[in-house]
């Protein structure tokens, strides 16, 4: 009994250790050889194919047949293991209009819990959840958020509170949210919106909510601040900055120092073009990728290069504010156990950050919340969406909230919406396009300072945008070319995607908030328009 017993914890130690081994950990050699053999035109797939075999069959049957006369390495991988399929083509029907297409997206979008699969990179998830679209299958942790935003508009609420619950589980799990539930995202995470996203529960369920998941909020923080108290000013750990009079700030961070497995040609051949050691370029092209604007001149030096990226020397002014955010939110969820002296502590923390972020990324010289270059020790010198975010969370005092209202209008305001920043260099977090949820963050912190009459034209230049080209197509795109709007978005490591997760939740948000009828959109006039 007691043989059988260490044999099944064996077995059940092994399975878990699978589901956190990467495919390229799994297959090494294989993986590589795939990868760089451009057999599958995007990346992604092999990454996310399931093998039908243990690891260790497939490798064995690969060594013997490799060199073999008339091996074909696609036949190979087609025999060893299932392909990624897309769940999510349906035939629109355009006139049924686009309320009808986001309620149906959301069924076509939603995906059942997850069913462990030996050797998948899927990490799974115990509760049903809404995926982007397109070549995105699995969650993505700051997509979620916006997507959510969508589904309290349709009554969706179930489903909201068990995106968080998933979210809650990875946390637990792993201490952290990934990028995404893949093993291949298991080193680093994404903007964290969790906080957002129990606060957005809380108008639905109540205080329980920040009750239910004051642990994981807690355990979130925890790892963002990891290292805090362990460095001397002028030096980083992990995703913590020293600043050089002492401040603590946070960055985007990757562990690894490795090509990206689901854009390993991609970083590969960029490779071959930087100056920089290339555990330290991976590390900072990873980190980019943690950010979500993957890529934007936001993150390269004077040049507007992907090979001098350095977004590790930079502080960013977004996350900084969504980190605050978290430290409210903490300080709240402790309140409700009257917590009140760890309740204190973390004000304390916010309030500190606070006057760092205006410290360090308020820019007085051009009136506008700058990303902060610790290496440097000067501000970034790419202005960017990313400013919008101290409007959203309160930060900006007044002045600064109108020099950056006259900013966004005057600058970042084009005809299809907000433009990302105002470099056009080809990256797709960059001119000409726009996104929705920086459309959202920006609206919605417009609003907070009372420059209603500005938000209300970037929604409704944004919501014609995406009504015409979903009347044109019957899609709904990831991204939108808001400069030119006659033309699709463009750039990025893969074709456009449609779907779109975040596109239809704040889409839907939006054309409810400001009472917008699609059906007269073919006028140019939201419904009410005084």
């Amino acid at each position: 009994m007691r043989r059988l017993f260490l044999l099944a914890f064996l077995f059940f130690t092994l399975s878990a250790k699978s589901q956190t081994l990467s495919p390229r950990q799994q297959f090494p050699g294989l993986f590589e050889e795939v990868q760089l053999s451009n057999i599958f035109p995007d990346n992604k797939t092999f990454v996310d194919a399931v093998p039908k075999y243990d690891p260790a069959v497939i490798m064995k049957a690969y060594r013997e047949e490799k060199g073999k006369q008339g091996f074909d390495l696609k036949t190979f991988v087609l025999a060893n293991f299932d392909m990624p399929v897309s769940h999510n083509s349906f035939q629109t029907d355009i006139e049924a209009g686009i309320r009808k297409h986001v309620d149906t997206l959301w069924q076509v979008l939603q995906r059942r819990p997850d069913e462990a699969k030996p050797n998948s990179s899927t990490l799974a998830l115990p509760n049903p959840y809404i995926v982007p679209g397109g070549r995105f299958r699995e969650i993505y942790y700051w997509d979620s958020y916006f997507t959510m935003l969508g589904l309290l508009e349709s009554h969706q609420t179930k489903v909201i509170h068990n995106m968080v619950e998933n979210f809650a589980y990875l946390i637990d799990k792993y201490g952290f949210i990934p990028n995404g539930n893949r093993s291949y995202y298991l080193t680093r995470s994404q903007p964290p919106f969790f906080a957002m996203m129990v606060n957005l529960l809380e108008k639905v369920e109540g205080k329980k909510a920040l009750i239910r998941f004051r642990p994981q909020l807690i355990k979130e923080y925890e790892y963002w601040t990891q290292g805090v108290g362990t460095i001397a000013p002028n030096q980083a750990t992990h995703r913590v900055v020293r600043m050089a009079d002492g401040e603590y700030m946070t960055r985007y961070w990757d562990e690894s120092d490795q090509p990206r497995e689901e854009s390993y040609v991609k970083d590969v051949d960029a490779a071959k073009e930087t100056t920089q050691p290339l555990p330290q370029f991976y590390h900072n092209i990873r980190a980019a990728a943690a950010s979500g604007w993957d890529f934007s001149t936001r993150w390269f030096d004077a040049s507007g290069k992907l090979p001098t990226i350095q977004t590790t020397d930079i502080v960013p002014v977004d996350l900084n504010c969504l980190m605050y955010n978290m430290e409210l939110t903490i300080a709240r969820s402790l309140d409700q156990i009257y917590n009140a002296k760890l309740a204190k502590l973390y004000r304390e923390r916010a309030a500190r950050r606070k006057q760092a972020i205006l410290k360090y990324c308020w820019n007085s010289k051009t009136g506008w919340f700058d990303d902060y270059n610790w290496q440097l020790k000067q501000p970034s010198p790419i202005p960017t969406l990313a400013a919008e975010f101290p409007l959203e969370f309160k930060i900006a005092n007044e002045e600064q909230a109108r020099l950056v209202a006259e900013g966004l209008k005057n600058n970042f305001l084009k005809p299809g919406g907000l433009v990302t920043t105002l470099n056009f260099s080809g990256q797709q977090w960059d001119a000409p396009n726009g996104w929705a949820p920086l459309q959202y963050m920006g609206i919605d912190g417009l609003e907070k300072y009372g420059y209603n009459a500005l938000a209300k034209e970037i929604a409704t230049r944004w919501l014609k945008l995406n009504i015409r080209v979903f009347k044109q197509t019957g899609k709904l795109l990831e991204k939108y070319n808001v400069v030119d709007t006659k033309l699709t978005a463009g750039g990025g490591e893969y074709p456009l995607q449609d779907g779109f997760g975040w596109t239809n939740g704040v889409l839907l948000h939006l054309m409810n908030r400001y009472h917008f009828d699609a059906e007269q959109e073919s006028k140019g006039l939201p419904e009410n328009q005084n």
